[in-house]
């Protein structure tokens, strides 16, 4: 790793930037944080503003079978750092300015054919041509199949929701690498295996006069719409300020504000480069980064064996807080970067909430190097890619009690923290979960700091959980992929011997589940097997009338729902709830199965009620409501 771009001559910042182009867009591996990378350009322009490094956009296509041609080049965004240059910017124009926050995902645009199905799905690529992904984006949450415009092409981001992204962050450095791999998966229903959702941001096609007109549009035709507001030039500030102060909020990451002049004549007056168009710019958050010397590496254990790289740093104040240990994410990624121990490092503090080392500014030590023996249970390790792995996972003491800490925590048993459990493993005396229904206050109260009254209150906490709703108890067990939603689903189908009977290929057939999620969670049963018979010796299981949440006698009893469209009344989640308060139960997709389709009267209904006609029309049960029909029929 370079010590500093400054220091670097022309050539060598030229040749970086078009290395760290190619790391970013071809490999999805990136060795600098984008932070780190802008601070590369922003030396390269100071130095030689017309190199042609800087007009030269970088590509996401590797070796693929097919590439198309984008009518419209897509192109990268200009960027800035100050209100200053915010506002030279601005001053090139008269109108309102759009606004909205820089989301951190895959730019893709979706060609619709005459009769508004979609026809073809692009990556963004080389700006000039993309490579064709229409098989993969069929799985990607918010995508409509048929619109109602015709021969249109709508654009926009391919993201990975923080709240998905937290199974995967030991592995991967960022959402939006993992989200650039998953939609280019060879086998198109993998990419459901991320959860992957949509956000539209252009219209191309209809005449608009405006960017608020193609929104309007986009909403109305079912698109996703990353949050914005027309504003006029005086209140960008503001409007960033206040952006950067719920950046950390929103279920996705964002680096910055987009703005972009809302009259289309004005967009077509000013053009744009071979780089980028000029009636857009994004001003990029910062001030949460902050250098510090990187002064040891430690090795944590997760539950699934993974063993991961944690740097402890010397004091760093950061979104207001201190900051003393920093995740390196992986082995591979932490060699690539050039850590060393000590090191100066570069850390930010992702999203105002995890601190990661994004850049090494200068080595000072010796190269980072992989443990050989697992540093919980002294087994080999073995690396994987980028990935070190203790080869024992099931003898080794912090995956076993991180096992045992899921555990409670899924199942509400409240009171135990990670101490008790250390020592009740260590002690011998729970080596699994089926052990914590064994335990007496007896056998509690040696334990440190532990007295016969919080003794009798932790074995209260258990009998209290000893009965247990299917969807928790399956979550509960740890298995890999077997999360909240998974286990909701498999709950329907109503009890555990019917779950064990079912096949990958039998899973795969339910909306939301890919291949390699049914073979985590078909395997992952079979494993567990021996707790689950323990389990069940001492816990009785919750079995709801088939549907989840339909409660017995209810108006809507044995009845299945799906929304779609916009709601006016209220919002989507509150109309499942209001269904299951009334016996009533929510449906993963349109199926022959399916009761009622409710419609939201805010437009946007998409290819589910497509799909609904069309299962009226081959004689299917399901009926279709309007909002208001829906409204009456729950008494609202």
């Amino acid at each position: 790793m370079k010590q500093s771009w400054k220091k670097l001559s022309i050539g060598e910042l030229e040749e970086a930037v078009r290395k760290h182009n190619n790391l970013y867009f071809i490999k999805h591996r990136p060795e600098i944080s984008d932070e780190a990378f802008d601070r590369l350009v922003e030396t390269l322009k100071k130095k030689k503003p017309d190199s042609l490094a800087l007009q030269q956009i970088g590509s996401d296509i590797g070796v693929v079978e097919k590439t198309v041609r984008h009518a419209i080049p897509m192109l990268s965004l200009d960027k800035c750092y100050t209100e200053k240059d915010l506002h030279h910017w601005a001053s090139k124009f008269e109108c309102k300015v759009l606004a909205m926050p820089k989301i951190d995902g895959c730019a893709v645009a979706l060609r619709y054919d005459a009769h508004g199905h979609l026809a073809m799905a692009l990556t963004r690529g080389s700006g000039t041509e993309g490579e064709v992904i229409t098989p993969n984006v069929k799985y990607v949450k918010g995508i409509p199949k048929k619109i109602a415009l015709k021969e249109v092409e709508v654009r926009g981001e391919i993201y990975m929701p923080l709240s998905v992204f937290k199974k995967f962050r030991e592995a991967f450095a960022n959402p939006r690498n993992l989200a650039a791999g998953a939609i280019k998966q060879k086998d198109p229903k993998k990419t459901a295996d991320y959860a992957l959702q949509f956000f539209g941001y252009e219209l191309l096609g209809p005449r608009c006069k405006t960017e608020e007109e193609k929104r309007r549009l986009l909403k109305q035709n079912g698109f996703e719409l990353v949050d914005g507001e027309i504003i006029v030039k005086e209140e960008m500030q503001k409007v960033f300020d206040a952006w950067y102060l719920k950046r950390d909020k929103r279920d996705y990451e964002t680096d910055g504000v987009v703005f972009k002049a809302n009259d289309v004549a004005a967009q077509e007056e000013l053009g744009a480069t071979a780089h980028h168009p000029r009636f857009a710019i994004a001003y990029k958050f910062q001030g949460d980064a902050g250098e510090t010397k990187l002064h040891d590496v430690i090795w944590s254990v997760s539950r699934t064996g993974t063993i991961t790289p944690v740097a402890f740093v010397d004091p760093v104040k950061l979104s207001g807080a201190t900051i003393t240990r920093v995740t390196l994410h992986n082995y591979g990624l932490a060699k690539k970067m050039g850590v060393t121990i000590p090191a100066k490092v570069l850390v930010v503090r992702r999203g105002g909430v995890i601190p990661n080392i994004e850049e090494v500014i200068e080595g000072r030590g010796k190269p980072l190097k992989a443990p050989k023996k697992c540093p919980s249970c002294g087994s080999p390790v073995e690396l994987h890619d980028d990935f070190l792995y203790c080869t024992n996972p099931k003898k080794c003491a912090v995956t076993m009690i991180a096992e045992l800490n899921h555990f409670v925590k899924v199942a509400g048993i409240d009171g135990f923290g990670p101490k008790h459990l250390k020592q009740l493993y260590e002690k011998g005396i729970v080596k699994d979960p089926g052990d914590f229904y064994k335990l007496t206050v007896n056998d509690l109260i040696p334990l440190e700091r532990m007295g016969e009254t919080l003794a009798a209150k932790l074995i209260a906490n258990i009998e209290a959980r000893k009965k247990m709703p299917l969807d928790v108890f399956l979550r509960a067990l740890g298995i890999a992929e077997l999360g909240k939603h998974v286990s909701k689903i498999l709950a329907r189908f109503g009890s555990l011997d019917k779950i064990f009977k079912l096949t990958p290929e039998e899973l795969t057939q339910i909306h939301t589940i890919g291949e390699r999620i049914a073979e985590l969670v078909v395997d992952g049963l079979k494993e567990k097997r021996p707790l689950i018979d323990a389990l069940l010796q001492h816990v009785t299981i919750r079995v709801p009338p088939v549907g989840v949440g339909r409660l017995e006698g209810g108006p809507l009893a044995g009845k299945s729902f799906l929304f779609t469209g916009t709601l006016l009344a209220m919002e989507r989640h509150k109309a499942e709830e209001l269904v299951e308060s009334k016996g009533g139960g929510g449906a993963s997709g349109v199926s022959k199965n399916l009761d009622y389709l409710v419609v939201g009267d805010g437009g946007g209904a998409g290819s589910k009620l497509d799909k609904a006609k069309a299962l009226q029309e081959d004689g299917a049960k399901v009926r279709i409501l309007s909002e208001k029909e829906f409204l009456k029929m729950t008494n609202k």
